[in-house]
């Protein structure tokens, strides 16, 4: 059952902004969207020439209606043409927060004045909107002069976007999402930001040239709106927003004298269109003074692999890498998670051996300087032990790098680091590792496999069993790793044939 979402806006006569974006970009990402029309504007692609606002009867009656029968797992607010209109739908979101089993999020994209430089609100509404409707807003994603209008702070640097961010969140904000567009630093580059108050998020991508660019805000917002709805956490929401942005403004064209609106082509499926991740160490760290503990962990490139792994076993002790080996799997991780282990060395040290005897690949998890002191012939790091381990030295030791990702963000991140392979996970819930918040499931791991696999072989993992293992293989991945449809099978060598057979791997 499709999640569904709120748009609260105006409408656009021109059909490139307000409600008739909203409902496009919404559409893209699987939703159902149901519109609530604050106003109807008459415009074209050269002037809005009239803002009619709708009676607070009609308002209501809307909001009544979608209420009863269709409430929202998250609900977009653009334009809200007067102080009584604010009033009114913070009375109505106050209301849903409160009384509903699911209270909605609520994603504010802040118009004021539009990209034309025309005024979309009485003068007096602003007030209105940081006494009333600010303190109900879960994420809100404004542009330069919006920010300025409600922060006061002019974003002339990295800093001034973290003050003012800083600022948002002292109004009961918990996600601060400022778009980039408007301030041109570094120059040619468009970069955006987000914040929760505890993590921050940079993004960069080169500056598209075109004057097709009516509807970018709404669009944005509503691309953040339905991928929280469907529970995609705010960095993956945030990257998928601005890569959905980049595709649009790529492929705009226009339809009338003046500017064209952002193009709605889909859930964005070219690599070329993701923003890169900004991290410490990097250029476009270095400009907006990233901290960076390791700056040269970003050595980027790492040993080739030519070919896809088939069937990944994924066993915690030296016995069950000899099992699976001899059993005709060719890619086993060794994954002992506890470093004070008395036989870690030694358990490292054999698995390696055991790999070179039977032809195979066999990985390392976490402990690379081991991995590099015997010989593996790779190490798998999650996201977290990119900060850490010496990338470095694993490069030049010649040793194969793959990666955990857990999302779109983290797949971009990773991309940075030009690993040997990319995992993708966790598919479904598996007893192995809490994996809360971080479920992939087939229809996600349908959009990594084609944006990776023509850099990277692909693994999917997490939840797998014999069951599952047919359909995983159908999206394309390349292999298919697994932890206890081996290890807790009645006969390892019977399920490692059966898996291999569910794969199609010869």
């Amino acid at each position: 059952m499709s999640e569904v979402v709120w748009s609260i806006a105006g409408s656009d006569s021109g059909g490139g902004a307000g409600i008739q974006a909203d409902l496009k970009a919404m559409h893209s990402f699987g939703v159902h969207g149901c519109s609530i029309i604050t106003a109807i504007t008459a415009q074209n692609s050269v002037e809005v020439s009239a803002i009619n606002s709708v009676s607070l009867e009609v308002l209501e009656s809307q909001l009544l209606a979608v209420g009863k029968d269709m409430p929202a797992s998250a609900i977009k607010i653009g334009m809200l043409a007067n102080v009584a209109q604010v009033e009114l739908v913070a009375e109505h979101l106050s209301h849903y927060k409160q009384t509903w089993v699911k209270p909605p999020i609520v994603v504010y994209d802040p118009v004021a004045i539009a990209s034309s430089g025309d005024a979309l609100t009485e003068e007096n509404t602003l007030e209105a909107i940081k006494k009333y409707l600010l303190p109900l807003v879960d994420v809100i994603t404004p542009n330069t002069q919006e920010t300025q209008l409600l922060t006061g702070i002019y974003l002339i640097g990295p800093s001034a976007v973290r003050e003012a961010a800083t600022k948002f969140h002292a109004m009961g904000i918990a996600n601060v999402i400022i778009k980039g567009g408007h301030w041109d630093y570094p120059k040619g580059y468009c970069i955006d930001y987000a914040s929760n108050g505890q993590d921050e998020y940079w993004l960069g991508s080169m500056s598209i040239q075109t004057p097709h660019s009516h509807g970018t805000g709404c669009s944005f917002a509503s691309v953040i709106a339905a991928c929280l709805a469907k529970a995609y956490p705010l960095k993956d929401a945030f990257i998928l927003a601005k890569a959905y942005i980049n595709q649009g403004l790529r492929t705009a064209v226009r339809f009338g004298e003046g500017r064209g609106p952002v193009a709605h082509g889909g859930f964005p499926i070219e690599l070329g269109d993701y923003p890169q991740v900004i991290e410490g160490g990097s250029w476009l760290g270095d400009e907006l003074e990233l901290d960076c503990a390791h700056p040269e962990r970003l050595a980027a490139g790492f040993a080739h692999i030519d070919d896809e792994l088939g069937l990944y076993a994924v066993v915690d002790s030296l016995d069950w890498v000899e099992k699976c080996l001899s059993a005709g799997v060719k890619a086993v991780q060794l994954r002992i998670k506890d470093a004070g282990e008395p036989t870690l060395e030694l358990q490292i040290a054999e698995s390696i051996k055991l790999g070179q005897l039977y032809g195979a690949r066999v990985f390392i998890n976490d402990h690379w300087a081991l991995a590099i002191k015997h010989g593996a012939f790779g190490v798998h790091l999650g996201q977290e032990d990119l900060v850490s381990a010496d990338l470095a030295a694993i490069q030049k030791a010649g040793v194969c790098l793959g990666v955990s990702t857990h999302g779109f963000y983290e797949m971009v991140r990773a991309h940075n680091y030009k690993p040997s392979y990319l995992a993708f996970g966790a598919i479904y819930p598996t007893s192995t590792k809490d994996m809360t918040g971080q479920i992939q499931g087939l229809e996600k791991l349908r959009y990594f496999v084609p944006l990776m696999a023509e850099f990277y072989p692909t693994v999917a993992i997490g939840g797998i069993d014999l069951t599952r293992a047919s359909d995983v293989a159908d999206t394309g991945v390349g292999s298919v790793a697994v932890v206890r449809a081996i290890t807790e099978a009645d006969d390892h060598r019977v399920a490692i044939g059966q898996l291999q057979a569910a794969i199609g791997e010869q």
